[in-house]
């Protein structure tokens, strides 16, 4: 009998919801998406490859439709789904409940063209109730939610199509644009440039100990010196200059100590008390966003890293749906929030009425509930002990925590401040004698945790940055004397404004408007795997080619990654969602422009064709350093194959490791002045072409020329491990930029010997034999006879290499308990966990890598799972298919050959018995058998 379909998006989420529903329906995932716009020009239809539009995968000229097609590795899968919709009674389409989600159920409609009933069942959590509810009330597809999402669709692959192209000519190849990811990269950028300006500036600050008459201490500060502030790192611009130098007073070391000494044997009092209530309320639940900023601050999670956690845990039923801007808890979930915080911190914690939140995310999208643990009872951390291990444990905890804490009471208490008078007794730098000086103390006592029992949200502020203090003050009054215990002066140095970190950057683009929360952690990976941004510790550093792109892109492209217009565009995609918008029609005014309209606008491909040509590559590949002494300019340049330094007709590699602020004149000029960095050894005596020495980011090597934009790559080889940049002559550098050489040709095959430098050291090969060298040297010396003499040898098998180093160690991985190394591998420094492995990134350091690092990066390799582009074991399991189905042919090729062996054996002893009885029979004078008997037997029947 016909079962009803539900057809989901994962796995994972498929056997939960199976549990669910039993015996009487079928549930199958789809494994995301089942087809996408083409990924490259060999998935274009052979029927669409002579369209203008194909390899952009949207017919631009009628109504932007788009071409979708089913990649190689969802066609198996697409087959299994039609086959099980053909036998079904019903179809459920169980995808998320999202855009993207209802944009895959429209795909999978679309592709199966189902002919039997087809609902829409739509979940917040994946919980018994909440199934058999989406069962019983489903909904028609939203036909607007997929408008929006196609149209969003549509708009990425405009702009990257057209703008990408535009940095392969004109800064270097293989980069990329993102209607999201440039607008980020542009934050990190701009937050650079603050930091490239940034000039700090130093001034002191006094502290004194102090003591009530019942020898209570506390510590309090100098505020005011005659009535003037005194200068602390609010006092400074952000290019080290004084705002108001007439209204502080700046205190450098020598004021400070003066200062002090002159306050050595000066009386102390209270001046005054001011107290204040204090009072704190919990955060809103988390919403996409804010989990992530969260798991990063507390956990050390990436955005990504969250995102995959999140994921698991909703597939499995234990939290609600990750995707979600709305705070909003259902009247079960506030409920079950506050018996359990009444259960395990006593009725007084919770307040009379369920605390309710307002959502303030700009361009919030369809609502969904806020991410809480799933059902309407939950479960404590303690008790899914047993079920939940490493990252799922740590987020769930998160979850719970943030979930429970909404609705607990204010954490409440007495912010106290006390100023504190006293007068120099002696002349100092600063000030004469008898001069008024206040010293000021800060505290803030919580008399009432409240919900800071289960939970306090961090944020990104610096330490000295945070205003409030826990310090505990004693009781004081205004008159009291103190006694002075000690006196300490500390320098101080402002700072530059700090690195966003992901948790910053996530928080920021939520602020602007800019992009979706659902989709911050892949932008976020994205511009670290182009080479845009890369980590320092947890600090999200840009790189050179960043700059030169979002040069590019604010001087001649500036509406594209203006915060303001791409906000704007997220609130008409909510246009269209609403049907308050039509898609098509916006699509072509992004695209095409709107000439004819009130106010005029340039669309993409008319900017593109107009600026492509009037671009100046120099111009926006050139980030200015500063001037040297004689006021010659140094500049970073971006090239085709990466950034260098130059000044005038010097130029300099740029270390790896070196992040855009931390390259001022100086080290730039240290940096040409190196002469290890490039040199001219001369001239090639064959080409004429100048040959150069460099340092480059694969070690040393020797190049043939300049390279020329649009041209072919100069020749280059990489120098032995014998040799020098500083040593190397041109003698030597000449026979390096003929490898490969040709050894010469063995005579019996026929076939050439080359020697060549190799990823695992020097060989020469032979066809497709190859014999290993014993030094680099060899491959400029060894003649043919030596050659052959090797290659008449066996060829020695290296099963063994020396074993890798067990490295140093870090500690225990907070996930898996065991112990964490830094190891130096053939492809450089990683570290492991003796099961999972994860090479350094650019930014970090073997030496000087923490335990924290180490674990978030083997974290993050264990999240991504396998490779992407081939579904999870495909390999193996091709393999051994193949394997199976080579065996299978060779057993029934050798069934058949044996088969036909013993036929014809069987066949000629038939003959020679037939034969024999023949001429027995002749002998006898008696006929041939009948025909078609068997030994001379006649068949059934015959006569």
């Amino acid at each position: 009998m016909p079962k009803p379909l539900v057809i989901v998006e994962s796995p994972a989420k498929a056997k939960t919801i199976a549990r669910f529903l039993g015996d009487d329906y079928l549930v199958e995932s789809s494994i995301g998406h089942v087809r996408d716009l083409p990924r490259s020009a060999a998935e274009v239809p052979a029927a669409y490859k002579g369209e203008s539009w194909a390899s952009l995968g949207v017919d631009v000229d009628n109504d932007f439709k788009p071409l979708y097609v089913i990649s190689a590795e969802k066609r198996d899968q697409v087959r299994k789904l039609k086959s099980l919709v053909a036998g079904a009674s019903e179809l459920y389409l169980a995808t998320d409940e999202d855009r993207e989600g209802e944009s895959i159920a429209w795909h999978l409609l679309e592709v199966l063209d189902p002919r039997v009933p087809v609902r829409r069942m739509v979940f917040h959590e994946i919980t018994r109730p909440a199934i058999e509810h989406a069962i019983a009330n489903p909904r028609d597809l939203d036909r607007r939610l997929v408008d929006a999402q196609e149209a969003r669709r549509i708009l990425d692959r405009l702009y990257g199509y057209e703008l990408s192209p535009v940095f392969w000519k004109k800064v270097m190849p293989r980069l990329s644009a993102g209607r999201v990811q440039s607008v980020a990269t542009r934050i990190v950028v701009e937050r650079e440039r603050e930091r490239m300006a940034f000039c700090s500036a130093s001034w002191w600050s006094l502290a004194a100990r102090l003591a009530t008459e019942r020898d209570e201490t506390f510590s309090a500060g100098l505020a005011s010196v005659a009535g003037r502030p005194v200068a602390d790192g609010g006092a400074f611009s952000s290019r080290g200059e004084l705002v108001d130098p007439a209204a502080v007073v700046l205190l450098d070391e020598t004021g400070a100590n003066g200062l002090a000494a002159a306050l050595g044997s000066a009386s102390f009092r209270v001046e005054s008390v001011e107290e204040k209530p204090y009072r704190r309320s919990p955060a809103a639940p988390f919403i996409t966003s804010t989990i992530q900023q969260e798991a990063a601050r507390k956990l050390r999670f990436s955005a990504q890293r969250t995102m995959q956690v999140a994921q698991r845990l909703y597939e499995q039923g234990y939290i609600t749906y990750m995707r979600t801007d709305s705070t909003t808890l259902s009247s079960q979930a506030l409920e079950a929030a506050r018996e359990q915080a009444r259960a395990l911190y006593g009725p007084d914690c919770v307040p009379q009425r369920p605390r309710t939140y307002d959502r303030r995310v700009r361009n919030a999208q369809e609502a969904h509930e806020a991410i809480r643990p799933a059902g309407d009872r939950f479960r404590t951390p303690s008790q899914l002990a047993g079920e939940l291990r490493g990252d799922e444990a740590r987020l769930y905890e998160l979850v719970w925590q943030r979930t429970v804490a909404s609705q607990m009471i204010d954490a409440t208490g007495v912010t106290a401040r006390v100023r504190v008078a006293a007068e120099t007794t002696s002349e100092s730098p600063v000030a004469p004698a008898g001069t008024p000086v206040v010293l000021t103390a800060s505290g803030t006592v919580v008399t009432s945790p409240g919900f800071l029992r289960v939970y306090r949200e961090d944020d990104d502020r610096e330490d000295d940055e945070r205003g409030e203090s826990d310090a505990r003050l004693p009781p004081l009054a205004a008159g009291d004397e103190l006694a002075l215990g000690s006196l300490e002066t500390e320098p101080h140095a402002t700072k530059p404004p700090p690195r966003f970190t992901e948790a910053s950057l996530v928080k920021r683009l939520e602020e602007l408007g800019v992009g979706r929360p659902s989709t911050y952690a892949s932008i976020l990976q994205t511009i670290q795997d182009r080479g845009y941004v890369f980590k320092r510790a947890s600090a999200l550093v840009p790189s050179f080619t960043a700059f030169a792109v979002v040069n590019l892109l604010e001087r001649h492209f500036p509406s594209l990654v203006d915060y303001g217009f791409t906000a704007s565009m997220e609130d008409d995609l909510d246009e269209i969602a609403s049907g308050g918008e039509q898609a098509v029609p916006w699509l072509e005014r992004f695209y095409f422009g709107a000439p004819s309209a009130a106010a005029p606008s340039q669309g993409l491909k008319e900017a593109v064709a107009e600026h492509l040509g009037t671009i100046d590559a120099r111009e926006v590949n050139s980030i200015p350093i500063g001037a040297d002494e004689n006021g010659e300019l140094v500049v970073v340049r971006v090239g085709r194959y990466g950034p260098y330094l130059q000044r005038g007709d010097d130029r300099a590699s740029i270390p790896e490791d070196i992040a855009p602020d931390e390259l001022s004149v100086e080290r730039s000029l240290e940096l040409l002045a190196a002469p290890s960095n490039e040199r001219v050894l001369g001239d090639d005596p064959e080409t004429g072409l100048p040959v150069l020495a460099r340092a480059g980011r694969y070690g040393p090597y020797v190049q043939l020329g300049e390279g020329v934009p649009g041209g072919a790559k100069p020749r280059t080889a990489s120098l032995f491990k014998s040799m020098t940049l500083d040593s190397l002559s041109l003698e030597q550098a000449l026979p390096l930029l003929q490898l490969p050489r040709v050894v010469g040709t063995d005579e019996g095959s026929g076939e050439e010997i080359v020697a060549r430098n190799g990823r695992y050291g020097p060989y020469l090969q032979k066809g497709s034999d190859s014999r290993s060298l014993e030094s680099e040297d060899q491959l400029l010396e060894i003649g043919l006879g030596d050659a052959l003499a090797l290659f008449a040898k066996p060829k020695e098998r290296r099963f063994g290499r020396a074993a890798a180093s067990p490295g140093r160690e870090l500690g225990p991985d907070p996930e898996t308990g065991s112990m964490i190394t830094v190891r130096s591998g053939r492809f450089g420094p990683y570290v492991s966990d003796g099961t999972t492995n994860a090479t350094l990134r650019r930014g970090d350091d073997a030496e000087s890598i923490t335990l924290e690092r180490a674990a978030e990066m083997l974290a993050d390799k264990r999240a991504a799972g396998p490779p992407t582009g081939r579904r999870p074991g495909a390999k193996k399991v091709g393999a051994a298919k193949k394997a199976a189905a080579t065996k299978k042919a060779a057993a029934t090729k050798k069934a058949a050959t044996t088969k036909k062996a013993a036929t014809a054996k069987k066949a000629a002893a038939t003959r020679k018995a037939a034969a024999k009885k023949a001429g027995a029979a002749k002998a006898a004078g008696a006929g041939a058998p009948p025909t078609g008997s068997r030994d001379g037997v006649a068949p059934a029947g015959s006569a």
